[in-house]
Protein backbone atom coordinates (compact mmCIF):
# COMPACT_ATOMS: atom_id res chain seq x y z
CA UNK A 1 0.00 0.00 0.00
CA UNK A 2 1.34 3.43 -0.67
CA UNK A 3 0.53 6.57 1.18
CA UNK A 4 2.11 10.13 1.03
CA UNK A 5 1.67 13.40 -0.42
CA UNK A 6 3.10 13.34 -4.18
CA UNK A 7 1.53 11.82 -7.07
CA UNK A 8 3.23 9.04 -8.70
CA UNK A 9 1.44 7.75 -11.52
CA UNK A 10 2.11 4.01 -12.50
CA UNK A 11 1.49 4.12 -16.16
CA UNK A 12 -0.29 1.08 -17.36
CA UNK A 13 -0.53 -0.59 -14.50
CA UNK A 14 -3.99 0.92 -13.72
CA UNK A 15 -2.81 2.24 -10.42
CA UNK A 16 -1.68 5.03 -8.40
CA UNK A 17 1.17 5.40 -5.80
CA UNK A 18 1.04 7.44 -2.88
CA UNK A 19 1.28 11.17 -3.07
CA UNK A 20 -1.01 14.18 -3.77
CA UNK A 21 -0.28 17.95 -4.39
CA UNK A 22 0.34 20.28 -0.48
CA UNK A 23 0.98 24.04 -0.47
CA UNK A 24 4.52 22.84 1.21
CA UNK A 25 5.56 20.82 -1.59
CA UNK A 26 6.15 17.01 0.05
CA UNK A 27 5.44 15.29 3.29
CA UNK A 28 7.53 11.50 2.96
CA UNK A 29 7.87 9.88 6.07
CA UNK A 30 9.11 6.24 6.76
CA UNK A 31 12.43 4.30 7.30
CA UNK A 32 14.55 3.24 3.75
CA UNK A 33 14.44 2.19 0.42
CA UNK A 34 15.42 -0.75 -1.57
CA UNK A 35 17.32 0.91 -4.41
CA UNK A 36 18.72 -2.59 -5.44
CA UNK A 37 19.83 -2.56 -9.32
CA UNK A 38 17.87 -4.67 -11.21
CA UNK A 39 19.73 -6.74 -14.11
CA UNK A 40 19.07 -5.35 -17.60
CA UNK A 41 17.03 -8.23 -19.80
CA UNK A 42 19.22 -9.46 -21.99
CA UNK A 43 18.42 -10.20 -25.50
CA UNK A 44 19.20 -13.52 -27.29
CA UNK A 45 23.09 -13.43 -27.83
CA UNK A 46 22.54 -15.86 -30.99
CA UNK A 47 20.03 -13.24 -32.15
CA UNK A 48 21.21 -9.44 -31.06
CA UNK A 49 23.50 -8.07 -33.33
CA UNK A 50 25.03 -6.19 -30.24
CA UNK A 51 24.86 -7.32 -26.72
CA UNK A 52 22.07 -5.31 -25.27
CA UNK A 53 23.22 -5.79 -21.61
CA UNK A 54 26.75 -5.68 -22.18
CA UNK A 55 26.45 -1.94 -23.86
CA UNK A 56 24.02 -0.73 -21.12
CA UNK A 57 26.13 -1.62 -18.39
CA UNK A 58 28.45 1.09 -19.79
CA UNK A 59 26.83 3.18 -18.23
CA UNK A 60 28.20 1.70 -15.03
CA UNK A 61 31.63 0.60 -16.10
CA UNK A 62 32.96 4.55 -16.20
CA UNK A 63 33.73 7.24 -19.28
CA UNK A 64 34.89 6.19 -22.95
CA UNK A 65 35.93 8.22 -25.91
CA UNK A 66 34.59 6.94 -29.24
CA UNK A 67 38.11 4.70 -29.35
CA UNK A 68 36.93 3.08 -26.07
CA UNK A 69 40.27 4.90 -24.31
CA UNK A 70 39.16 6.84 -20.76
CA UNK A 71 39.75 10.47 -21.07
CA UNK A 72 42.54 11.46 -18.82
CA UNK A 73 41.94 14.52 -17.03
CA UNK A 74 44.85 16.21 -18.05
CA UNK A 75 43.18 16.21 -21.28
CA UNK A 76 39.89 17.09 -21.23
CA UNK A 77 38.76 19.77 -22.88
CA UNK A 78 35.36 18.95 -21.05
CA UNK A 79 36.72 19.39 -17.68
CA UNK A 80 38.51 22.17 -18.13
CA UNK A 81 35.59 23.69 -19.66
CA UNK A 82 32.96 23.42 -16.56
CA UNK A 83 36.15 24.17 -14.39
CA UNK A 84 36.22 27.55 -15.87
CA UNK A 85 34.95 30.76 -13.91
CA UNK A 86 32.44 31.28 -16.23
CA UNK A 87 30.57 27.41 -15.41
CA UNK A 88 30.83 28.29 -11.84
CA UNK A 89 29.63 31.73 -11.66
CA UNK A 90 27.01 32.26 -8.23
CA UNK A 91 23.58 32.06 -8.06
CA UNK A 92 21.25 34.04 -6.63
CA UNK A 93 20.65 32.60 -3.06
CA UNK A 94 17.71 29.78 -3.19
CA UNK A 95 14.98 31.10 -1.19
CA UNK A 96 12.37 28.40 0.36
CA UNK A 97 9.79 29.37 -2.10
CA UNK A 98 12.65 29.15 -5.18
CA UNK A 99 12.22 25.13 -4.83
CA UNK A 100 10.04 23.49 -7.10
CA UNK A 101 8.95 20.50 -4.69
CA UNK A 102 10.10 20.22 -0.75
CA UNK A 103 10.52 18.06 1.94
CA UNK A 104 7.96 18.88 5.04
CA UNK A 105 9.97 19.04 8.04
CA UNK A 106 10.41 15.82 10.17
CA UNK A 107 7.14 15.50 12.00
CA UNK A 108 6.82 14.48 15.67
CA UNK A 109 6.00 10.74 16.38
CA UNK A 110 2.43 11.97 17.77
CA UNK A 111 1.51 13.87 15.17
CA UNK A 112 1.72 11.41 12.50
CA UNK A 113 -1.28 9.68 10.58
CA UNK A 114 -1.93 7.56 7.59
CA UNK A 115 -1.50 10.29 5.14
CA UNK A 116 2.50 10.87 5.83
CA UNK A 117 3.79 7.90 4.96
CA UNK A 118 5.31 6.48 1.51
CA UNK A 119 4.82 2.73 2.30
CA UNK A 120 5.02 0.48 -0.93
CA UNK A 121 4.58 -3.10 -1.19
CA UNK A 122 6.67 -5.43 -3.55
CA UNK A 123 4.56 -6.25 -6.12
CA UNK A 124 3.82 -6.09 -10.21
CA UNK A 125 7.96 -5.97 -10.48
CA UNK A 126 7.96 -2.78 -8.40
CA UNK A 127 10.96 -2.54 -5.57
CA UNK A 128 9.32 -2.20 -2.22
CA UNK A 129 9.97 1.61 -0.93
CA UNK A 130 10.29 3.02 2.36
CA UNK A 131 11.14 6.82 2.05
CA UNK A 132 11.80 9.10 4.79
CA UNK A 133 12.60 12.77 4.71
CA UNK A 134 16.77 12.54 4.16
CA UNK A 135 17.76 12.43 0.86
CA UNK A 136 20.00 9.22 0.70
CA UNK A 137 16.47 7.43 1.06
CA UNK A 138 15.42 8.73 -2.26
CA UNK A 139 15.41 7.14 -5.44
CA UNK A 140 17.50 9.18 -8.00
CA UNK A 141 14.17 10.31 -10.10
CA UNK A 142 12.94 11.79 -6.65
CA UNK A 143 16.56 13.45 -5.94
CA UNK A 144 16.41 15.17 -9.33
CA UNK A 145 12.72 16.43 -9.00
CA UNK A 146 13.71 17.62 -5.10
CA UNK A 147 16.45 19.62 -6.57
CA UNK A 148 14.92 21.59 -9.75
CA UNK A 149 14.31 25.44 -8.51
CA UNK A 150 13.11 28.87 -9.78
CA UNK A 151 17.40 29.42 -11.13
CA UNK A 152 17.85 26.01 -12.92
CA UNK A 153 16.73 22.54 -14.13
CA UNK A 154 19.39 21.01 -12.25
CA UNK A 155 23.04 21.44 -10.75
CA UNK A 156 25.80 20.21 -12.94
CA UNK A 157 27.48 18.95 -10.04
CA UNK A 158 25.34 17.24 -8.43
CA UNK A 159 26.36 13.30 -8.02
CA UNK A 160 22.64 12.17 -7.65
CA UNK A 161 22.78 12.90 -11.62
CA UNK A 162 24.89 10.18 -12.51
CA UNK A 163 22.99 7.59 -10.62
CA UNK A 164 19.83 9.26 -12.65
CA UNK A 165 21.29 8.56 -15.85
CA UNK A 166 23.24 5.11 -14.91
CA UNK A 167 18.69 4.46 -14.00
CA UNK A 168 18.15 5.21 -17.43
CA UNK A 169 20.79 3.74 -18.60
CA UNK A 170 20.85 -0.26 -17.44
CA UNK A 171 17.65 -0.25 -15.02
CA UNK A 172 15.00 -3.08 -15.78
CA UNK A 173 11.82 -2.04 -17.39
CA UNK A 174 8.55 -2.95 -15.48
CA UNK A 175 6.57 -0.87 -17.82
CA UNK A 176 6.17 0.32 -21.13
CA UNK A 177 3.28 2.26 -22.94
CA UNK A 178 2.23 4.86 -25.52
CA UNK A 179 2.61 8.59 -24.28
CA UNK A 180 -0.96 10.12 -25.52
CA UNK A 181 -0.99 12.65 -27.97
CA UNK A 182 1.92 13.78 -30.60
CA UNK A 183 2.53 13.41 -34.44
CA UNK A 184 5.23 10.51 -33.75
CA UNK A 185 5.65 7.38 -31.52
CA UNK A 186 6.84 7.55 -27.87
CA UNK A 187 6.90 5.91 -24.96
CA UNK A 188 6.83 5.92 -20.97
CA UNK A 189 9.26 3.90 -19.54
CA UNK A 190 8.86 2.81 -15.77
CA UNK A 191 11.26 1.30 -13.65
CA UNK A 192 11.01 -0.71 -9.99
CA UNK A 193 11.71 2.26 -8.19
CA UNK A 194 8.71 3.82 -9.67
CA UNK A 195 10.96 6.39 -11.72
CA UNK A 196 9.89 6.83 -15.56
CA UNK A 197 10.99 7.83 -18.80
CA UNK A 198 10.29 9.44 -21.82
CA UNK A 199 11.42 6.83 -24.29
CA UNK A 200 12.06 7.90 -28.46
CA UNK A 201 13.29 4.75 -31.13
CA UNK A 202 15.78 5.25 -33.66
CA UNK A 203 13.97 6.35 -36.86
CA UNK A 204 16.48 6.66 -39.67
CA UNK A 205 21.09 6.34 -39.33
CA UNK A 206 22.70 8.62 -37.88
CA UNK A 207 24.42 9.84 -40.99
CA UNK A 208 21.30 10.35 -42.63
CA UNK A 209 20.76 14.25 -43.64
CA UNK A 210 16.88 15.62 -43.18
CA UNK A 211 15.58 15.77 -47.29
CA UNK A 212 16.27 19.68 -48.33
CA UNK A 213 12.43 18.71 -50.15
CA UNK A 214 11.14 17.85 -46.50
CA UNK A 215 8.98 20.55 -44.69
CA UNK A 216 10.13 21.22 -41.26
CA UNK A 217 7.21 19.86 -39.88
CA UNK A 218 7.11 16.77 -41.77
CA UNK A 219 10.84 15.71 -40.45
CA UNK A 220 11.22 12.52 -38.34
CA UNK A 221 11.76 12.65 -34.39
CA UNK A 222 15.74 11.42 -33.91
CA UNK A 223 16.80 9.47 -30.64
CA UNK A 224 20.22 10.39 -30.78
CA UNK A 225 18.90 14.65 -31.31
CA UNK A 226 17.32 14.31 -28.12
CA UNK A 227 21.03 12.83 -26.46
CA UNK A 228 22.85 15.11 -28.07
CA UNK A 229 20.77 18.50 -27.12
CA UNK A 230 20.79 17.67 -23.70
CA UNK A 231 25.11 17.46 -23.68
CA UNK A 232 24.72 20.94 -25.87
CA UNK A 233 22.39 22.25 -23.66
CA UNK A 234 24.38 21.40 -20.82
CA UNK A 235 27.44 22.53 -22.42
CA UNK A 236 26.52 26.06 -23.08
CA UNK A 237 25.34 25.92 -19.24
CA UNK A 238 22.00 26.52 -19.63
CA UNK A 239 20.61 23.21 -17.22
CA UNK A 240 17.40 23.25 -19.46
CA UNK A 241 16.83 20.13 -20.19
CA UNK A 242 16.07 17.15 -18.39
CA UNK A 243 19.21 14.07 -18.32
CA UNK A 244 18.70 12.36 -21.68
CA UNK A 245 20.64 9.21 -21.96
CA UNK A 246 20.91 6.47 -24.79
CA UNK A 247 20.07 2.48 -24.22
CA UNK A 248 19.66 -0.34 -26.28
CA UNK A 249 16.72 -2.25 -25.46
CA UNK A 250 15.19 -5.50 -26.09
CA UNK A 251 12.01 -5.16 -28.28
CA UNK A 252 10.52 -8.66 -27.28
CA UNK A 253 11.58 -8.68 -23.44
CA UNK A 254 11.71 -4.82 -22.56
CA UNK A 255 8.42 -3.88 -24.01
CA UNK A 256 6.23 -6.22 -26.08
CA UNK A 257 6.35 -8.91 -23.60
CA UNK A 258 5.73 -6.54 -20.24
CA UNK A 259 3.11 -3.90 -21.97
CA UNK A 260 -0.38 -3.17 -20.71
CA UNK A 261 -1.43 -1.20 -23.27
CA UNK A 262 -3.70 -3.40 -26.09
CA UNK A 263 -3.37 -0.79 -28.85
CA UNK A 264 0.55 -0.86 -28.60
CA UNK A 265 0.38 -4.88 -28.23
CA UNK A 266 -1.62 -5.06 -31.45
CA UNK A 267 0.97 -3.17 -33.33
CA UNK A 268 4.13 -6.15 -32.87
CA UNK A 269 4.83 -8.12 -36.12
CA UNK A 270 7.62 -9.67 -37.25
CA UNK A 271 9.30 -8.35 -40.51
CA UNK A 272 10.20 -10.17 -44.18
CA UNK A 273 13.47 -10.70 -42.60
CA UNK A 274 12.75 -11.83 -38.89
CA UNK A 275 13.08 -8.52 -37.40
CA UNK A 276 10.35 -7.74 -34.39
CA UNK A 277 8.70 -4.17 -35.39
CA UNK A 278 6.03 -2.43 -34.00
CA UNK A 279 4.45 1.47 -34.75
CA UNK A 280 1.94 1.98 -32.07
CA UNK A 281 -0.76 4.66 -32.98
CA UNK A 282 -0.15 8.59 -33.38
CA UNK A 283 -1.12 11.18 -35.55
CA UNK A 284 1.70 11.04 -38.13
CA UNK A 285 4.16 8.59 -38.08
CA UNK A 286 2.67 5.35 -36.99
CA UNK A 287 2.33 2.74 -39.62
CA UNK A 288 3.46 -0.08 -40.75
CA UNK A 289 5.27 2.08 -43.40
CA UNK A 290 7.24 3.71 -40.42
CA UNK A 291 7.58 0.60 -38.53
CA UNK A 292 10.15 0.72 -35.80
CA UNK A 293 12.05 -2.56 -35.83
CA UNK A 294 14.80 -4.18 -33.82
CA UNK A 295 18.10 -5.90 -35.11
CA UNK A 296 16.71 -8.21 -34.62
CA UNK A 297 15.71 -7.76 -31.32
CA UNK A 298 18.15 -4.96 -29.91
CA UNK A 299 16.58 -1.11 -30.54
CA UNK A 300 18.61 2.30 -30.08
CA UNK A 301 16.32 4.80 -28.11
CA UNK A 302 16.92 7.73 -25.60
CA UNK A 303 15.23 7.62 -22.61
CA UNK A 304 14.50 11.33 -21.14
CA UNK A 305 14.00 11.52 -17.25
CA UNK A 306 10.40 12.96 -16.58
CA UNK A 307 9.28 16.08 -14.54
CA UNK A 308 7.39 15.66 -11.84
CA UNK A 309 3.82 15.07 -12.38
CA UNK A 310 1.55 17.86 -13.89
CA UNK A 311 -0.98 17.13 -10.53
CA UNK A 312 1.86 18.52 -8.02
CA UNK A 313 4.29 20.84 -10.51
CA UNK A 314 1.83 22.42 -12.98
CA UNK A 315 3.21 23.87 -16.34
CA UNK A 316 2.62 26.78 -18.17
CA UNK A 317 3.27 26.58 -22.26
CA UNK A 318 3.35 29.15 -24.25
CA UNK A 319 3.19 30.16 -28.05
CA UNK A 320 6.65 31.45 -29.25
CA UNK A 321 6.39 34.80 -31.03
CA UNK A 322 8.97 33.39 -33.20
CA UNK A 323 6.29 30.17 -34.35
CA UNK A 324 6.22 28.97 -37.59
CA UNK A 325 3.38 29.07 -39.79
CA UNK A 326 3.66 25.44 -40.19
CA UNK A 327 2.59 26.19 -43.90
CA UNK A 328 3.87 25.31 -47.21
CA UNK A 329 2.69 28.65 -48.46
CA UNK A 330 2.16 31.11 -45.67
CA UNK A 331 4.81 32.96 -44.25
CA UNK A 332 4.58 34.26 -40.13
CA UNK A 333 4.46 37.48 -39.50
CA UNK A 334 8.13 37.82 -37.69
CA UNK A 335 9.07 36.50 -40.96
CA UNK A 336 7.60 39.31 -42.96
CA UNK A 337 7.83 42.60 -40.46
CA UNK A 338 11.99 43.23 -39.81
CA UNK A 339 10.80 45.51 -36.74
CA UNK A 340 8.84 42.53 -35.23
CA UNK A 341 11.19 42.29 -32.15
CA UNK A 342 9.70 46.22 -31.55
CA UNK A 343 6.34 44.75 -30.68
CA UNK A 344 7.27 41.57 -28.57
CA UNK A 345 9.13 43.85 -26.49
CA UNK A 346 5.94 45.93 -25.63
CA UNK A 347 4.13 43.02 -25.05
CA UNK A 348 4.17 41.04 -21.69
CA UNK A 349 6.24 38.50 -20.17
CA UNK A 350 8.85 40.05 -22.86
CA UNK A 351 8.31 43.59 -22.03
CA UNK A 352 10.28 43.17 -18.51
CA UNK A 353 12.62 40.96 -16.65
CA UNK A 354 14.71 38.10 -18.58
CA UNK A 355 11.90 36.28 -20.26
CA UNK A 356 13.26 37.85 -24.14
CA UNK A 357 16.81 36.74 -23.58
CA UNK A 358 15.49 33.47 -21.70
CA UNK A 359 13.71 32.97 -25.75
CA UNK A 360 17.19 34.20 -27.07
CA UNK A 361 19.59 31.63 -25.05
CA UNK A 362 16.91 28.88 -26.80
CA UNK A 363 16.97 30.62 -30.28
CA UNK A 364 20.76 30.23 -30.25
CA UNK A 365 20.52 26.57 -28.97
CA UNK A 366 18.15 25.64 -31.81
CA UNK A 367 20.12 27.43 -34.43
CA UNK A 368 23.50 25.72 -33.15
CA UNK A 369 21.71 22.07 -33.78
CA UNK A 370 19.55 23.07 -36.38
CA UNK A 371 16.14 22.99 -34.72
CA UNK A 372 13.26 24.62 -36.54
CA UNK A 373 10.33 22.46 -34.81
CA UNK A 374 10.35 25.20 -31.56
CA UNK A 375 6.80 26.03 -31.74
CA UNK A 376 5.84 26.51 -28.16
CA UNK A 377 8.09 26.30 -25.14
CA UNK A 378 7.06 25.67 -21.11
CA UNK A 379 7.58 27.23 -17.82
CA UNK A 380 6.71 25.88 -14.32
CA UNK A 381 3.87 28.00 -13.12
CA UNK A 382 4.95 28.12 -9.58
CA UNK A 383 8.12 30.64 -10.73
CA UNK A 384 5.67 32.64 -12.55
CA UNK A 385 7.55 34.63 -15.23
CA UNK A 386 11.13 34.91 -13.36
CA UNK A 387 12.47 31.79 -14.02
CA UNK A 388 13.98 29.68 -17.20
CA UNK A 389 12.47 27.72 -19.88
CA UNK A 390 12.10 24.50 -20.11
CA UNK A 391 13.70 23.15 -23.96
CA UNK A 392 12.14 20.42 -24.32
CA UNK A 393 10.97 17.98 -27.32
CA UNK A 394 14.02 18.27 -29.73
CA UNK A 395 13.43 15.31 -31.99
CA UNK A 396 13.99 17.12 -35.21
CA UNK A 397 17.86 18.71 -34.36
CA UNK A 398 20.59 17.61 -36.05
CA UNK A 399 18.80 16.59 -39.04
CA UNK A 400 21.04 18.62 -41.14
CA UNK A 401 24.83 19.48 -41.04
CA UNK A 402 25.86 20.61 -44.94
CA UNK A 403 22.86 23.44 -44.43
CA UNK A 404 23.00 26.26 -41.86
CA UNK A 405 18.94 27.74 -41.52
CA UNK A 406 19.39 31.80 -40.37
CA UNK A 407 15.82 32.11 -39.57
CA UNK A 408 16.34 30.01 -36.78
CA UNK A 409 18.26 33.29 -35.13
CA UNK A 410 15.34 35.71 -36.28
CA UNK A 411 15.00 36.59 -32.11
CA UNK A 412 18.99 37.38 -32.06
CA UNK A 413 18.72 39.70 -35.44
CA UNK A 414 15.69 41.08 -34.88
CA UNK A 415 16.17 41.85 -31.31
CA UNK A 416 19.57 42.33 -30.80
CA UNK A 417 20.30 41.21 -27.19
CA UNK A 418 21.74 38.21 -25.42
CA UNK A 419 22.61 37.67 -22.29
CA UNK A 420 26.54 38.69 -21.12
CA UNK A 421 27.17 35.07 -19.23
CA UNK A 422 25.90 33.73 -22.75
CA UNK A 423 27.91 35.43 -25.07
CA UNK A 424 31.21 35.01 -23.00
CA UNK A 425 30.49 31.29 -23.12
CA UNK A 426 30.52 31.28 -26.62
CA UNK A 427 33.22 33.24 -27.00
CA UNK A 428 35.33 30.64 -24.67
CA UNK A 429 33.35 27.92 -26.86
CA UNK A 430 35.09 29.51 -29.94
CA UNK A 431 38.88 29.23 -28.45
CA UNK A 432 40.85 26.33 -29.64
CA UNK A 433 41.98 25.12 -26.27
CA UNK A 434 37.93 24.49 -25.77
CA UNK A 435 35.91 24.33 -29.47
CA UNK A 436 32.31 23.42 -28.81
CA UNK A 437 32.77 20.60 -31.63
CA UNK A 438 35.09 18.99 -29.97
CA UNK A 439 33.67 19.07 -26.41
CA UNK A 440 30.68 17.75 -27.63
CA UNK A 441 32.41 14.78 -29.30
CA UNK A 442 33.97 14.43 -25.25
CA UNK A 443 30.77 15.11 -23.82
CA UNK A 444 28.46 12.71 -26.26
CA UNK A 445 31.44 9.67 -26.09
CA UNK A 446 30.22 9.81 -22.01
CA UNK A 447 26.58 8.46 -23.26
CA UNK A 448 26.54 4.20 -23.45
CA UNK A 449 25.33 4.45 -27.45
CA UNK A 450 28.60 5.64 -28.03
CA UNK A 451 29.17 1.45 -28.00
CA UNK A 452 27.21 1.08 -30.90
CA UNK A 453 29.20 4.38 -33.04
CA UNK A 454 29.49 8.21 -32.21
CA UNK A 455 26.42 9.93 -31.59
CA UNK A 456 26.75 12.80 -33.94
CA UNK A 457 28.56 12.17 -37.43
CA UNK A 458 31.91 14.36 -37.43
CA UNK A 459 29.53 16.93 -40.00
CA UNK A 460 27.48 17.64 -37.52
CA UNK A 461 30.33 18.49 -35.02
CA UNK A 462 32.12 20.68 -37.45
CA UNK A 463 28.72 22.37 -38.02
CA UNK A 464 28.32 22.97 -34.62
CA UNK A 465 31.62 25.19 -35.02
CA UNK A 466 30.64 27.08 -37.96
CA UNK A 467 26.91 27.76 -36.80
CA UNK A 468 28.55 28.97 -33.42
CA UNK A 469 30.93 31.41 -35.59
CA UNK A 470 27.54 33.07 -37.60
CA UNK A 471 25.76 33.12 -34.07
CA UNK A 472 29.15 35.99 -32.91
CA UNK A 473 29.35 37.56 -35.69
CA UNK A 474 25.70 38.01 -35.54
CA UNK A 475 26.23 40.00 -32.21
CA UNK A 476 29.04 42.17 -33.40
CA UNK A 477 26.77 43.12 -36.25
CA UNK A 478 24.14 44.12 -33.80
CA UNK A 479 27.47 46.12 -31.78
CA UNK A 480 28.56 47.55 -34.25
CA UNK A 481 25.35 48.80 -36.40
CA UNK A 482 24.11 50.38 -32.72
CA UNK A 483 27.95 52.31 -32.95
CA UNK A 484 27.48 53.24 -36.46
CA UNK A 485 23.92 54.54 -36.02
CA UNK A 486 24.87 56.29 -32.76
CA UNK A 487 22.18 54.52 -30.75
CA UNK A 488 22.99 53.07 -27.10
CA UNK A 489 24.12 49.98 -27.09
CA UNK A 490 22.15 47.99 -25.26
CA UNK A 491 22.89 44.09 -27.06
CA UNK A 492 24.83 42.69 -23.99
CA UNK A 493 22.40 42.30 -21.52
CA UNK A 494 24.27 42.15 -17.90
CA UNK A 495 23.02 39.14 -15.76
CA UNK A 496 26.03 39.06 -14.28
CA UNK A 497 26.03 41.74 -11.50
CA UNK A 498 29.48 42.84 -12.21
CA UNK A 499 30.69 39.83 -11.71
CA UNK A 500 34.49 39.68 -12.30
CA UNK A 501 35.75 36.49 -11.37
CA UNK A 502 37.56 35.61 -14.43
CA UNK A 503 39.35 37.22 -17.61
CA UNK A 504 37.06 38.76 -20.00
CA UNK A 505 39.55 39.97 -22.59
CA UNK A 506 39.70 36.33 -24.32
CA UNK A 507 38.72 37.05 -27.29
CA UNK A 508 38.55 33.39 -29.82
Amino acid sequence: MCKSFLTVHCVGLGRRVGLSKTATGLNLKSASIQNSAEKVSRADPQQSEVPIASLNMAAKMGYHTSSGRSIGSNHSKLQALFSHALYNLPLPPIKEDDWLLRVKPKVKDNDRDSTQEWLSASEDGYDAAHWDSTAESHPPWLRFHLGISRWQLYDRKDPSLRALEEQLASHRIVSAVQKPGGTQLKLIMTFPNYGQALFKPKKQERDVETDFNLFYFSDFERHNAEIAAFHLDRILGFQRIPPVVGRLINVTKEIKDITTDRKLARTFYTSPVGNVCFYGQCSYYCSTEHAVCGRPLALEASLAAMLPDLSLAPRRSWRSPWRRSYSRSKLAQWEKDPNFCATVKKTPPYNKGTRLVDLIDMAILDFLMSNMDRHHYETFEKFGNDTYLLHLDNGRAFGRHSRDEPSILAPLQQCCRIRRSTFLRLRLLALPQFRLGDVMRESLSKDPLTSVAPLLAQPHLSALDRRLHTVLQTVHHCQESRRLAQQRNDVIYDDMGGYTGFDTTTRP
